[in-house]
């Protein structure tokens, strides 16, 4: 089903990378001042962040990584012209459990809705599944995120956790869900 020959870190339009302090600085720095990708993407309050301040928070991403050996961090690039177009995480990585989360976000709205986060949580998943060996994925996504749902549950992730009420925007409260996909269930999707 997935032999060496295999591209761990390239699909048809997009491949992951690491950071370009000085290019992907200026990209998500925008990506910040958007609301709408910050409340699909994080779960803290949005906020602005000027060049430099993104660039600090990815010195302080690569210490993290190399201290705390639980975590992968990639861009997401377009293939034919290198741009950065999103980021993806896994995180909280249990080694002894086989246990990992994940989060995906593709940046611009212009790049949004092509697939791209498809060829993504693809790759991920097999990086995740058949590199790293792990067992379970969990992949949190807030109640209002209907691509974000829609996205997982094409790839046979299962909602296992509702927290009723956790998050607050906009003068409403509203579900926090986990998703999760087990490696057996990966792997029959997979080789469907």
């Amino acid at each position: 089903m997935f032999d060496i020959q295999t591209q761990l870190f390239e699909g048809k339009d997009v491949r992951f990378g690491p950071i370009d302090h000085e290019k992907d600085a200026e990209i998500e720095s925008k990506w910040t001042h958007d609301s709408d990708f910050m409340r699909m993407y994080d779960f803290e309050p949005a906020r602005p962040m000027s060049v430099a301040m993104v660039k600090k928070k990815y010195e302080k991403l690569e210490k993290e990584i190399e201290e705390e050996k639980n975590m992968y961090y990639f861009t997401i690039r377009a293939r034919e012209d290198d741009r950065l177009i999103g980021k993806a995480l896994v995180h909280r990585i249990e080694w002894s459990n086989g246990n990992a989360w994940i989060r995906l976000g593709i940046g611009s709205k212009d790049d949004q809705r092509k697939g791209y986060g498809s060829q993504a949580l693809q790759m991920l998943l097999r990086f995740m599944f058949a590199e790293l060996n792990l067992y379970r994925v969990a992949a949190p996504v807030q109640e209002y995120n209907e691509a974000g749902i829609a996205l997982l549950k094409k790839f046979g992730f299962t909602e296992e956790v509702r927290r009723r009420q956790a998050l607050d925007r906009d003068g409403r409260r509203w579900d926090l869900l986990v998703f999760g996909l087990l490696q057996d269930e990966w792997v029959n999707q997979a080789g469907a």
